[in-house]
């Protein structure tokens, strides 16, 4: 079997893409990255850097354009600022919609492009990092186990049978992720996961508050804070 993995150079994803490469081996295993318009280039920067540590294929997209008409704070056009914040004290305030940072319905055409780019490349599954921290509080409702479920299975239907995916995280936190991924030795020293492209983490939006948490709840220290 292969595995086509969204990679993002974030812990999630780059634990996505340890555990498929664990599974199915690196031969067997390709990461897709994909630009939407962000404000800086770590991440993608980030997803180079842990392919070429696993030393297997990399496939870049630029679907920025299709974000154009959104003024989520994440893209390069929007006029505004990126919380900095929990995403639990920005859903106070959310008036029960998603949070800011939220790019409209990005998972659904990652995935989609994903499924078509996996079908031809003879990939059999699709790996991608939601879990259930993002989901929570309908912040990110694209990383849903809901969500999950009926992508699935409109990609498995739309291929043919062919093609399913799997988000192996879906239902565990993010300190279960790190758990996973240092059990497998994940290279976390290479990711990135703040929403601001600076020098050093910001240490205040709402993933790097997270992502902070998850390593102490496992009594590490966050490479990308050492």
């Amino acid at each position: 079997m292969k595995a086509l993995v969204l990679s993002s150079g974030g812990v999630d994803s780059t634990t996505c893409l340890g555990l498929a490469i664990e599974k199915y081996g690196k031969e067997n295993v390709i990461a897709l990255a994909i630009t939407y318009g962000q404000k800086h280039t770590k991440e993608i920067e980030a997803a180079k850097a842990v392919a070429d540590y696993y030393n297997i294929e990399m496939l870049h997209f630029d679907l920025s354009t299709i974000f154009q008409y959104s003024d989520c704070s994440l893209l390069s056009h929007s006029s505004q600022e990126i919380p900095e914040e929990s995403y639990s004290e920005q859903l106070k305030h959310s008036d029960g919609k998603p949070v800011s940072t939220y790019v409209p319905f990005r998972n659904g055409l990652f995935l989609s492009c994903a499924a078509s780019i996996a079908l031809s490349k003879n990939c059999d599954v699709i790996y991608y990092g939601a879990h259930s921290d993002d989901s929570a509080g309908n912040a990110y409702p694209d990383c849903s186990d809901a969500f999950q479920n009926a992508m699935n299975q409109a990609i498995y239907e739309g291929s043919g049978h062919q093609l399913k995916i799997e988000a192996p995280f879906v239902n565990l936190t993010k300190a279960d992720v790190v758990r996973t991924g240092l059990d497998l030795h994940v290279p976390y020293e290479l990711t990135w996961s703040c929403y601001e492209g600076k020098e050093k983490p910001c240490g205040h939006c709402g993933t790097c508050i997270d992502r902070q948490k998850a390593f102490e709840q496992n009594g590490v220290t966050d490479p990308a804070l050492a």
